[in-house]
């Protein structure tokens, strides 16, 4: 009895070692062949950007394309469900951002949970919304521009880049807020919505930092507030709404999630990767270039800001009654 004991122990100690051999040999072969990383939103957008500058990150350091390929539609979900359907191997990626965590609550017949189905891999950035009015606006701080909304709720426009954005519903969390009414008008991305801002035709926008901040910095827009609890350095000089409305925040992040099951030491692998691209002073600087802040850490630690951003972005759409047509 005994003889077989210690049999059966050597043959559990040989298994692990073969399982971590495996895993180990598994982590270095990858990847041997080109991976996607596929994002929800049009050519040229933020979460465009971002995932270009790690996609050829990755391309230079693992040895192989991270081919960015970009699938627009349904406020990222055609995307998203493209990635959970895909084979668990560590070769198709999916551009997470802010609106997944919406898409959760907004969209009652979807037909996979990004929270259940998705596993994170690393966070990147954080970036706060700046709340910018077309210069025409007659305000400069945000408690003239809710005196002005009360005073002009018939003829504000506030523009977005679609139902369930993050400028969609930060500028809802400000009117349940504040009590202020104003007319949403969702655009097919937040390029759009800023050109009609600058253009005059729109009044109002809580726009993504990338999206509006050379128009901030040529004048072309005016930036009333940041919507972070605390002030953004790419916008020195510039509150935060929360100065005004205290408990007030929202801003937009970006990081990299897989299909649930892809083994653990290849998310591994690709999270090492992207801490250190985080780190590199060339990558640091592109991203303060654009208003962002770098969001490192571990997988557990992007999966918990996932959970928490649901959760958090649930409520609002569910007491603003916010409906996709």
């Amino acid at each position: 009895m005994k003889l077989l004991r210690r049999q059966f122990l050597q043959l559990l100690g040989g298994t692990a070692t073969l399982q971590t051999t495996s895993r180990f040999a598994r982590a270095q072969a990858y990847p041997a062949r080109p991976a996607r990383i596929i994002v929800g939103f049009a050519a040229g957008g933020t979460n465009d950007i971002f995932a270009r500058l790690i996609g050829q990150w990755l391309s230079d350091k693992l040895g192989q394309p991270y081919i960015v390929e970009d699938r627009p539609g349904a406020a990222g979900n055609i995307a998203a469900e493209a990635v959970v359907r895909a084979q668990a191997d560590g070769y198709t990626l999916h551009l997470a951002s802010t609106p997944d965590t919406v898409n959760t609550t907004l969209y009652e017949k979807i037909s996979f949970s990004y929270i259940r189905d998705m596993a994170p891999v690393a966070s990147i950035i954080r970036t706060p919304l700046v709340m910018v009015a077309n210069p025409l606006v007659p305000v400069r701080t945000v408690p003239e521009f809710i005196a002005y909304a009360r005073a002009n709720s018939r003829t504000l426009n506030m523009a977005s880049a679609g139902i369930g954005t993050p400028p969609h519903i930060a500028g809802e969390l400000f009117k349940m807020m504040t009590g202020v009414n104003m007319q949403h008008v969702p655009y097919r991305g937040g390029a759009p919505a800023v050109a009609d801002m600058v253009g005059g035709q729109m009044q109002i926008m809580f726009a993504v930092m990338p999206d509006c901040i050379e128009q901030v910095r040529a004048g072309k827009l005016r930036a009333l507030a940041v919507t972070t609890a605390t002030p953004s350095e790419a916008l020195p000089g510039i509150p935060t709404v929360a100065d005004v409305l205290p408990g007030y925040e929202s801003s937009f992040w970006v990081g990299i999630t897989a299909p649930k099951n892809t083994p653990v030491d290849i998310v591994e692998k690709l999270n090492r990767e992207i801490n250190r691209a985080l780190v590199d002073p060339t990558i640091k600087a592109r991203i303060t270039e654009l208003g962002a802040a770098v969001l490192s850490g571990s997988p557990t630690d992007f999966g918990r800001l996932i959970a928490d951003e649901a959760e958090k972005w649930g409520k609002v759409v569910r007491a603003a009654n916010i409906k996709v047509e």
